[in-house]
């Protein structure tokens, strides 16, 4: 089982319509996937067109058996949703004592070995939330946006990470340039500058596409949506190398 963070301090970037992609992309394949909203706004859930009433809250306050938390959103993928709720949960690992870090890993043990892959969608800025993540996950996928102050948000992230490497074995296998626009200048010299620096952990970019920005309006991942749209090729393309990096 691989446990992938999605995951940038800096918000949008896309990371929730990458979570949702390559979860979607992943269950194509015949995968089984849990996608995991670990962020208040809850927007997995509505990228996929569902209202859910429960979610990771409810899982980590025991108020649901893990089962009866799930979702089955499309065949092959399972949503634990997000939500406001979290804001409390937030605030109760904040206040624990012992092993804060560990609260998620320990509320999703359950789903252990039940998942070929298990995606986690954070939420932007760096909270006990976050940590919670990072500590559970053994990849982290960062998308990134083509402009200078992603850039920046970028190495704040890396400096907050390395803080808790340590302890937590999570690192940044996968750099996933996002918005990249042909037409502008300034997207390509910044990829051209990722590829020098990460390149071994650089994915093919994301193109700016409008129907990615269209498909959560219908509840649709861009394979439902638009499937022969450049933003289904390109999160098709993350989907292989996924799976290809082991």
């Amino acid at each position: 089982m691989r446990k992938i963070a999605v995951s940038l301090s800096k918000g949008g970037v896309g990371k929730t319509t990458s979570a949702v992609n390559l979860s979607a992309g992943l269950a194509n394949r015949g995968y089984k996937i849990l996608l995991i909203d670990c962020d208040t706004q809850g927007q997995a859930a509505y990228y996929l067109g569902l209202k859910p009433e429960i979610g990771l809250a409810e899982l980590i306050e025991d108020k649901v058996k893990p089962d009866n938390a799930l979702i089955e959103a499309r065949e092959g993928l399972y949503l634990l949703a997000g939500g406001r709720k979290l804001a409390e949960i937030k605030n109760l690992i904040a206040r624990k004592d012992i092993r804060p870090e560990m609260t998620l890993t320990e509320a999703l043990e359950p789903y252990n070995d039940k998942f070929d892959f298990i995606i986690l969608d954070t939420s932007p800025g760096w909270d006990v939330m976050t940590v919670n993540v990072l500590f559970y996950a053994t990849e982290i996928l960062s998308p990134v946006s083509l402009e200078v102050l992603t850039i920046i948000g970028f190495s704040d992230f890396l400096k907050s990470l390395e803080s808790i490497q340590k302890y937590s074995s999570a690192d940044i296998n996968f750099m996933l340039p996002t918005f990249f626009d042909r037409r502008i200048s300034q997207p390509g010299e910044v990829l051209q500058q990722l590829n020098e620096y990460y390149k071994d952990k650089l994915c093919s970019p994301i193109r700016y596409n409008i129907r990615l920005s269209e498909a959560p309006g219908h509840g649709q991942t861009i394979f439902e949506y638009s499937p022969r749209s450049t933003g289904a090729e390109d999160y098709t393309l993350l989907t292989e190398r996924v799976v290809n990096v082991k």
